[in-house]
């Protein structure tokens, strides 16, 4: 019996086919990449597809598209997962601890659940993905794959529906649980990384890096940093500008935030509250 081998990233995936290769083996391996961690989910398992279609709606209001590659990505994980649904190979999931794995993993369960002789695991550390020796980790690794208990898919699986359920504008992975936060909250995060910053502009690949120290729990990618950018820039909350390079040499906010610019160029910097009138 065939072996299917499923991660959320495509990184991920492209490195297991490598370690798998170099074992002589040719089991296929399939990415999730979808992140999982922002954006609506009650719904996306329905057979009727309305879920991964509000879903893909969302992918593509932040980028004000037709159609996006992430909505793309959505579709194609839904498709994954019925094709898995009507096979009978083992599947193996790798995951590390981080929130958007550890997603995947109970979306997996989940749709699984009726077959929980085919599902098996391998938990990754994140420093077994990382670098350019994650390939001969991962080669090590093969034969650590082991099946995951009744009782444990049947608590993953129960997971995911209260994480659906729950339906959060963002999902922060914590003492192995999962809690709900909005967009508010990432914004305040956002608007107090800016306001305590050293230099007076900041890149939104800084920003998310930051998010990350100043949150352990935040996992947004730089896109979503990126689009919570622009609508405070459009609430007054900051400012944009489109020339990372001339924004080093400024000190002062522009007047009005600037036009939608790449990440690679693109700065953002606090806007101070104006002081209170005197009574």
């Amino acid at each position: 019996m065939t072996t299917i081998h499923l991660t959320h990233g495509e990184p991920v995936a492209a490195a297991l086919r490598q370690a798998l290769d170099a074992n002589g083996r040719t089991d296929r391996v399939v990415a999730l990449p979808d992140d999982l961690t922002v954006g609506p989910l009650r719904d996306i398992d329905e057979a009727s597809d309305r879920g991964a279609a509000q879903r893909a709606a969302f992918w593509q209001g932040l980028d004000n598209e037709p159609e996006t590659l992430t909505e793309l990505l959505t579709a194609r994980d839904c498709a994954a997962l019925v094709a898995l649904e009507a096979d009978d190979s083992n599947v193996v999931i790798w995951h590390t601890n981080a929130a958007s794995d550890q997603l995947t993993l109970r979306r997996i369960c989940y749709r699984l659940r009726n077959a929980p002789q085919r599902l098996n695991e391998v938990r990754l550390a994140d420093s077994d993905v990382a670098g350019d020796a994650a390939v001969e980790r991962l080669r090590a690794r093969l034969p650590d794959a082991a099946p995951i208990s009744v009782l444990r898919i049947t608590r993953l699986a129960l997971e995911w529906q209260e994480t659906k359920f729950a339906n959060g504008e963002t999902r922060h992975w914590h003492d192995n649980t999962f809690t709900s936060g909005t967009w508010a909250d990432l914004d305040q995060s956002i608007v107090a990384i800016l306001g305590a910053a050293h230099e007076p502009w900041l890149a939104p690949a800084a920003i998310t890096a930051a998010l990350r120290s100043f949150d352990a729990d935040a996992t947004v990618c730089e896109r979503i940093v990126l689009w919570r950018l622009h609508e405070l820039a459009a609430a007054g909350e900051l400012g944009l500008r489109d020339d990372m390079s001339a924004a080093r040499a400024l000190t002062q906010p522009p007047a009005s935030p600037a036009s939608p610019a790449s990440p690679a160029s693109m700065a953002a910097t606090h806007v101070p509250a104006p002081p209170s009138l005197p009574r």
